[in-house]
């Protein structure tokens, strides 16, 4: 578990100065860490000293940058192939929905043509009904003909 934690720490501090490295602080004290050296010349140290100093100083700033470089890189590749994960996952929840999408379109249509299938059986059934009402109002026109021709026949 230890290791975790330090692993953590050493990407915290890794992250940190990549960042710092690039600021503009980072090159204000680039640049006063570069005179300061150069400086020396001032307090009896040779300029072959000086140089030596420095290039010892800015190889090994250079091979640790390369390091914490590396590690920023590797951190976003790990991030990018985990967005990747996840767009695939989304990407396959897309195409479940789409086809479930699909589905209840083919049972919306299937319903719509119940629908109208019913609405013709209602219209069919209406104008069966408006014949039978028919019927009976001829029917009951003949009945009424037929009793006043009775009432009438009685009377003479």
């Amino acid at each position: 578990m230890k290791k975790k934690k330090k692993k953590f720490n050493l990407e915290s501090m890794s992250l940190v100065i990549t960042q710092w490295i690039g600021s503009p602080t980072s090159i204000v004290v680039h640049t006063i860490l570069f005179i300061t050296i150069f400086g020396l010349h001032f307090f009896g140290v040779t300029f072959d000293q000086i140089m030596l100093i420095l290039t010892t100083a800015v190889s090994l700033e250079a091979i640790y940058l390369a390091l914490f470089i590396q590690m920023t890189v590797n951190r976003h590749s790990e991030s990018l192939e985990d967005v990747e994960e996840d767009l695939d996952e989304i990407q396959h929840d897309v195409e479940t929905v789409q086809t479930t999408v699909e589905g209840l379109e083919d049972e919306v249509d299937e319903i719509s043509a119940d629908i109208d299938d019913i609405q013709a059986d209602e219209e069919e059934e209406v104008t069966q009904e408006q014949k039978i009402n028919n019927t009976i109002l001829t029917l009951t026109e003949e009945i009424k003909k037929l009793q006043k021709e009775i009432s009438d026949l009685k009377k003479s």
